[in-house]
């Protein structure tokens, strides 16, 4: 099925099937490692509340969750530039930390967040993302945990989105190439 995001058509990469699956192993993971540890969770906005709140729920030992605003894309791609729309208000020091994001492409964007982060003196840090990009890397980044990876094309569908429209859709839709 085909879909129609303001000028743009997109296609289906992964079935809401498999992303449901995935992100349900992704949780029973997390939860072997940090099960008795109360792990905050840090899901970078806007792309990965959809994510982080499955993950969230997957996750079955007492937790918190917190949210930062990252903002590092105009339409379908980088502006370059990673800006802090909204931080966290809470105490990081010492606590283990799970930083939630819904994708790296160029990982710029968390690249960032953890130098800031560490800053902070947490006790550990755990990067997940939904999808990744290898292929677009251009900034080492350390990633624990990969839902799926993909090609560097652009992808909407589960917390992603096109100019705003789009984080509602159940799978993941990548750009229609002719």
């Amino acid at each position: 099925m085909t879909i129609q995001i303001h000028d743009l058509r997109f296609v289906p990469l992964i079935e809401e099937a498999d992303v449901r699956l995935r992100v349900e192993a992704m949780g029973k993971e997390l939860q072997e490692k940090l099960g008795d540890k109360n792990p905050l969770f840090i899901s970078i906005l806007s792309g990965a509340f959809v994510f982080a709140a499955d993950l969230f729920r997957a996750f079955e030992s007492p937790c918190e969750i917190g949210f930062v605003k990252l903002a590092s894309y105009a339409g379908t791609r980088s502006t370059g530039e990673v800006q802090t729309v909204m931080g966290l208000s809470k105490n990081l020091e010492g606590r283990h930390l799970v930083v939630v994001e819904d994708i790296i492409d160029t990982g710029r964007t968390l690249h960032y967040f953890l130098e800031h982060l560490q800053a902070q003196k947490p006790a550990s840090v755990t990067t997940i993302t939904f999808l990744r990009k290898p292929d677009a890397l251009e900034f080492p980044v350390q990633v624990d945990m990969v839902g799926f990876d993909i090609e560097n094309k652009f992808v909407v569908g589960y917390g992603l989105d096109y100019d705003d429209i789009g984080r509602n859709i159940k799978g993941i839709y990548v750009l229609e190439t002719n």
